[in-house]
């Protein structure tokens, strides 16, 4: 009997951690929001030095050693080490045949929150390297939440909560977390009015939905609109569960936000859909949120911004 379970324990150990240069089919993003902050802080203090130390390294290389778990003083050694002249993989000793995974999965995840960008502040444009994504709820407005990634949901058929509900008052403006290019909108009988934007590296498709009946969308927005990280892209509601449109069947307001990750076209639309809890990483973002201003004109940007590691921004721009 123990040598079946440890056969099983081998099996499901081999789907969960893909080896070599095999597609990434399964993340269990379980980085906590400590690790994220220190990883995230250690990369921004590097960016100028002679060894610049990226936090997807230190987060892999942490994860090499943890089974993916990244707890902050794993993170913390993995940091330090980096700072030598040994690649992670040595570093990870045995474990170094598991970094090339994580380094895929959180490049996936992770990938498009951090570089750098430009803000027009003062009469000039300021350019900065840091968190250049950021909070799906503009600045001043207060929200709740918790995480509730995987919890039970029983309208249309029973099945998992692949998201993080954020709570907050209707009509709260909504933005995109990251620039990309808005692959889904419309009514949606599980979300209720939505939008689906994919990032520019098509690595992450960013689900928001249940916005606000009526006037859910910012004004103009369209399928196959460009988006900067920061925009105006709809207003928290309530909508949902059912199958006519505008419809509040949703009992409290708040915005679902998930994150689907794409390592290949055939894993979008599919059963084998690869959505990760992004509790944590909403917390990360919260430190950083956009700015916005009502006049007669509609909804503006306080402080205009550009992502300057984007091709397609760089080609908008001109």
């Amino acid at each position: 009997m123990k040598w079946r379970i440890f056969i099983c324990i081998l099996l499901a150990l081999s789907f969960a951690i893909p080896v070599g240069a095999e597609r990434v089919r399964w993340v269990d993003f379980k980085v906590p929001y400590e690790s994220l902050k220190f990883a995230m802080e250690q990369d921004i203090e590097t960016d100028q030095q002679e060894k610049h130390i990226s936090w997807i390294d230190i987060l892999a290389l942490a994860a090499c050693r943890t089974g993916g778990k990244c707890g902050l003083p794993s993170v913390k050694k993995a940091a330090q080490q980096l700072k030598g002249d040994s690649l992670p993989q040595e570093l990870a000793g045995d474990a170094g045949k598991y970094f090339d995974y994580y380094h895929t999965a959180f490049q996936g995840a992770l990938g498009g929150l951090l570089g750098n960008f430009a803000i027009y502040k003062d009469g000039e444009w300021q350019c900065r390297y840091g968190l250049k994504a950021f909070s799906p709820i503009a600045a001043g407005y207060g929200y709740s939440h918790y995480d509730d990634f995987g919890a039970g949901r029983s309208f249309g058929f029973k099945r998992k909560h692949l998201g993080n509900d954020l709570m907050g008052s209707a009509g709260t403006p909504i933005v995109a977390v990251e620039g990309g290019v808005v692959e889904a909108m419309g009514w949606n009988r599980y979300g209720g009015w939505r939008v689906g934007i994919r990032s520019f590296d098509s690595k992450r498709y960013y689900y928001y939905a249940h916005l606000q009946k009526n006037h859910p969308f910012a004004q103009g927005l369209q399928e196959g609109d460009l988006v900067n990280a920061g925009d105006l892209i709809g207003f928290m509601g309530n909508t949902g569960y059912s199958d006519k449109e505008n419809v509040c069947n949703i009992e409290t307001v708040h915005l679902h936000f998930g994150m689907e990750l794409v390592f290949d076209e055939s894993q979008k639309e599919c059963n084998s859909e690869i959505w990760i809890d992004v509790y944590d990483i909403v917390r990360l973002l919260n430190s950083h949120r956009s700015s916005l201003k009502k006049d007669q004109d509609g909804w503006q940007r306080q402080y205009p911004y550009r992502d300057l590691d984007t091709q397609e921004w760089k080609e908008r721009a001109n």
